[in-house]
């Protein structure tokens, strides 16, 4: 649970994404990293999962801090859920899922479809499927599949892009789209 990392986000991209967000005004940012200025003083994330039933809905950044406890709920939630094994979601991924969601102006919460997975279960399930990669950026923690039934695939995708922060992907034929902090990317339609 100690690999949680910040830093490396597309200082643009965030800044665009979290100043195009109306989370709070007037926000003081002492101890935030430059990239951060300008987002709110406050990042929730919103989240169910309808493998364990489980929903989410948690502050989990407050004036430039990450939240501890909060980051390692969120951790858990987004767990392999096959094998229950945890690992610590990087926060730039939740920074990009959490802009990406305030982008949209949804009240709904994300359907997670995964978040981290273990090597065994990637293993599985490319044994099962062309389209996971062999060194998915799951399996470090560092990605997640997500999904709203009140928006498409391509406005999901187009908000997640507008971050300029990680990789992007679209599955409209299985109705998600794939978020994570790596190299600024896209594919899919």
């Amino acid at each position: 649970m100690n690999d949680v990392r910040s830093g490396g986000l597309t200082r643009r991209g965030l800044l665009q994404a979290f100043a195009a967000t109306t989370i709070t005004a007037a926000p003081t940012f002492a101890n935030a990293a430059g990239f951060l200025r300008g987002g709110g003083d406050i990042r929730r994330i919103k989240m169910y999962s309808a493998r364990t039933g489980e929903r989410l809905d948690m502050i989990y950044w407050v004036d430039g801090d990450y939240i501890a406890d909060a980051v390692n709920e969120i951790n858990f939630f987004m767990r392999d859920w096959r094998n229950n094994k945890v690992k610590g979601i990087d926060l730039r991924t939740i920074d990009i899922m959490a802009a990406s969601h305030n982008l949209l102006d949804a009240d709904e919460p994300y359907l997670l479809i995964s978040g981290y997975r273990s090597p065994e279960t990637n293993t599985m399930l490319r044994s099962r499927s062309s389209g996971v990669a062999k060194n998915s950026r799951h399996l470090r923690g560092e990605a997640a599949d997500l999904r709203l039934n009140s928006r498409s695939v391509n406005q999901m995708a187009k908000a997640a892009a507008a971050c300029r922060a990680g990789g992007v992907g679209r599955y409209s034929g299985s109705n998600f789209v794939h978020m994570d902090c790596g190299p600024v990317r896209s594919w899919g339609s």
